[in-house]
C-alpha cells in the first residue's frame, strides 16, 4: 500500500459513544479517513461491500452476528480488506478464534487513540498487530522475558524461529504457511508467541529485530 494513500476506515461498534471516540484517530493521523460506521454485523457487511474500506475496526461482540463471522465473510468477499478487532475480551480462546477467522490484528479497548491509530496504519500496510497484554496471557506464568535481543531469541521454540525466519524474508502469513507446511491460522498463533517473547507487537518489528541479531552474530 502507498504510504501516502488515505486509509479508508470502517468503524463497527454497537455503542455510539465508542464510535464517536474512535473517530479521534482521524485527527491523530491525517492518513486515516473514516468512511463509515456500522452498529451491528449486518450493517457492517453491507457497508463493507458498498464502501470497500481498507481497514475495518471491528468489535468482537455485536448484537446480531458475531465479530468473527463478520470477519470471515468480509475476508471471503474482499480478500484485500484488513480487519482489526477492538475488544474488551482478552481470553486466549477469543484471540485464537479471531486470528483463525482471518483477523489482521487484535487490540483491547483500553488502548488510547494513538495506539489504535498506529495499529490501523500497521495493518493497512500488511502488518499484524496483537496487543502485548493479550500475548502475555498466552505464556506460562513463570516465564520471564529477557532483556537482551540474543536472550529473547533464545527463548523461541524451533518452530517459532522458523516462522520468524520466513517472516523476516518478507513473506506473508500464507506464504510462510505454504513454506513450512502449516495452516495460516497456525502461523498467526506462532507469531502471537513470538511477539511477546521478543517484546514487540508487529511483524515488522519482529523481523527487524531478528535481522539485526543475525547481522551481528551471523547465521544460526
Amino acid at each position: 500500500m502507498d504510504k501516502n494513500k488515505k486509509i479508508r476506515l470502517l468503524i463497527v461498534d454497537d455503542h455510539p459513544v465508542v464510535r464517536n471516540g474512535l473517530r479521534e484517530v482521524e485527527a491523530i493521523n491525517p492518513l486515516i479517513r473514516v468512511v463509515g460506521e456500522a452498529i451491528n454485523g449486518e450493517t457492517a457487511l453491507t457497508q463493507a461491500a458498498a464502501l470497500k474500506p481498507d481497514v475495518i475496526l471491528l468489535d468482537y461482540r455485536l448484537p446480531d452476528i458475531g465479530g468473527c463471522e463478520v470477519c470471515r465473510r468480509i475476508k471471503a468477499e474482499q480478500p484485500t480488506a484488513h480487519v482489526l478487532f477492538l475488544s474488551s475480551y482478552a481470553e486466549e480462546s477469543t484471540v485464537a478464534t479471531a486470528l483463525a477467522a482471518g483477523a489482521d490484528g487484535y487490540l483491547l479497548k483500553e488502548n488510547d487513540a494513538q495506539k489504535i491509530a498506529d495499529a490501523i496504519v500497521s495493518v493497512a500496510r500488511g502488518g499484524m498487530v496483537v496487543d502485548p497484554m493479550i500475548a502475555r496471557t498466552l505464556l506460562p506464568q513463570n516465564q520471564t522475558v529477557a532483556d537482551s535481543t540474543d536472550e529473547k531469541l533464545e527463548q523461541l521454540a524451533p518452530q517459532e524461529r522458523k516462522v520468524l525466519h520466513e517472516v523476516a524474508t518478507g513473506k506473508t502469513d500464507k506464504e510462510v504457511a505454504d513454506a513450512l507446511g502449516l495452516q495460516t491460522k497456525t502461523v498467526r498463533n506462532y507469531l502471537v508467541h513470538v511477539f511477546f517473547k521478543l517484546g514487540v507487537h508487529t511483524r515488522t518489528q519482529a523481523a527487524l529485530l531478528y535481522q539485526n541479531a543475525r547481522r551481528k552474530s551471523g547465521p544460526r
